[in-house]
């Protein structure tokens, strides 16, 4: 039997049709949890092949196994017909495949080229060599490349074109994609699919993992959905619809925002005014006027990097400020400290759960303590109350539908989804005026994503002002009351969710057009 770890993988990629990966049998268990169960994947040379299912469905296990981050418990992986053992990414960038991760890993202080060459500076050296090669590659993948631009100075798109140039540059011909479109407007994911589309006419092949089912089917030639760690089936991408694809990964229509009849009252929640805030002497944030009213949701637009984290931050007592006010209800914010804000009314759920939002590897009922430790019910007085902040993280569990075997579990144990859930709870406990909601639902499956729509919606009828920073274009306009767009830290247009269309957002986002 040819166990290789590292076969040749020089030379163009192969050619459609043959098979560029087969997993099968593949299976992976934790203890209490089994993440794949008797999987199996085949993917043809030459194709772009999505793979879709819930949080949890195992979607990021597989990939892991494939790009040699964690072992199989039993079952074999074929690298262009040769059966290969996998145990770092190392192996996996030998056998020619790559990854793109979500979350880019790239270096701001060093340029483009310098980002591409780190760390692979044995295949092609790190001067002209390099140069020309990199360039190559550019042309191959169809990118216009300025390789002598700090990293600090490009776009989410151009950010995620240098991530992509990295694994070609190791030699990469199977390529991973992790959620590429999650903070990309609708002209870049078109520009995206374009080349992943040239890319795959020159015989390179993607694996592509997304929640977003229409771009799933916009760009996928076949669909393998997973669900509960297994299988559910393989299906062309131009014979299935949207809704198909849902019911196979969650056994339910897929969902979709409407905030319905409007709960908008003249009762000012939060009023920005005059919000300034610099960072090195650069300007990030530049004269907010902002105001949410009693049962609004105010949805926030924007390329990444726009300054829409920072505001977050500014209002959250995180970044301090130049210049202005922030008001909540009638108590003005601007010098209190952030648990300062929390105790005067501010739910906060955060764009990085991991970082932000969750102790990983504490209990699902310590976590609930986050942010409200001075509240009841988690606490009595100066006092932690361990009954009631575990009597209330049973509720939370329970009403929000967070899938675990206990709250005494880590929150480290539970799938995106699920986390995002609990911290989603977390944040509508203790009757908030105010909840700053950032990208609530990125990285969620469409069954975790029904379900916060559902306690958002609940929530805004009950009287709660929301603010809604989300880079999910219909998401904004299906959830906010209003929206306005914020483009190198300034709110530079309005746009009326009933009548705008996600097009119009991304050129307003882009600086191209006003927004409708």
């Amino acid at each position: 039997m040819n166990t290789s770890t590292a076969p040749d993988s020089g030379g163009p990629p192969g050619a459609a049709g043959t098979r560029a990966v087969e997993l099968t049998g593949i299976t992976k268990t934790f203890p209490g949890v089994v993440a794949n169960s008797d999987v199996n994947l085949s993917v043809r040379s030459g194709e772009v092949h999505a793979l879709c299912g819930e949080n949890g469905a195992g979607k990021s296990t597989l990939m892991k196994i494939l790009y040699g981050m964690q072992a199989p418990d039993s079952g074999t992986i074929r690298v262009r017909g040769d059966q290969v053992r996998l145990r770092t990414p190392a192996d996996a960038i030998r056998v020619g495949i790559g990854m793109v991760h979500q979350h880019f890993m790239l270096a701001d202080n060093l340029t483009v080229l310098e980002n591409i060459v780190l760390g692979a500076e044995g295949a092609h050296g790190i001067g002209a060599r390099a140069r020309r090669q990199v360039l190559a590659l550019a042309e191959q993948a169809g990118f216009e490349l300025r390789p002598d631009v700090l990293v600090e100075r490009l776009g989410v798109a151009d950010r995620q074109r240098v991530e992509i140039l990295k694994v070609l540059y190791r030699g990469a011909q199977i390529i991973i994609l992790d959620e590429p479109t999650a903070v990309l407007v609708p002209q870049e994911v078109d520009e995206l699919f374009v080349t992943l589309r040239t890319m795959r006419e020159r015989g390179f092949t993607f694996l592509f993992i997304s929640h977003k089912l229409d771009e799933v089917r916009a760009i996928a030639d076949t669909i393998t959905v997973l669900r509960r760690g297994t299988t559910v089936g393989t299906v062309a991408a131009t014979k299935v619809t949207s809704r198909r694809l849902a019911e196979m990964m969650v056994g339910s229509e897929l969902p979709v925002p409407e905030h319905g009849v409007s709960t908008v009252t003249d009762r000012e929640v939060l009023s920005v005014s005059g919000l300034s805030a610099s960072e090195q002497d650069r300007t990030v944030l530049a004269d907010i006027d902002l105001t949410v009213h009693e049962g609004e949701v105010v949805g926030i637009a924007g390329v990444e990097g726009n300054g829409q984290t920072e505001l977050v931050e500014a209002i959250m007592g995180m970044r301090p400020v130049d210049a202005g006010r922030i008001v909540l209800g009638e108590r003005d914010l601007t010098g209190l400290p952030t648990l300062a804000r929390r105790e005067a009314g501010i739910g906060y759920v955060p764009e990085d759960r991991h970082r932000q939002g969750l102790l990983l590897d504490e209990s699902l009922w310590l976590n609930r303590i986050l942010g409200h430790q001075t509240r009841r019910p988690v606490a009595r007085g100066r006092w932690l109350d361990r009954q009631g902040a575990k009597a209330d993280t049973q509720r939370i569990v329970e009403q929000f539908d967070v899938r675990t075997p206990s709250i005494e579990v880590d929150a480290a144990a539970l799938s995106g989804g699920n986390q995002q859930k609990l911290v989603v709870g977390r944040e509508l406990s203790g009757d908030p005026a105010l909840l700053i909601a950032a990208h609530p639902t990125r990285g969620v499956d469409v069954g975790a994503q029904a379900g916060i729509w559902d306690h958002l919606r609940a929530a805004r009828a009950a009287g709660l002002a929301v603010l809604l920073i989300s880079a999910d274009l219909d998401e904004l306009i299906g959830l906010s009351d209003t929206i306005r767009v914020m483009f190198g830290g300034r709110l530079v247009a309005a746009a009326d969710p009933r009548s705008v269309t996600p097009q119009e957002l991304g050129a307003a986002m882009t600086g191209a057009q006003e927004a409708g």
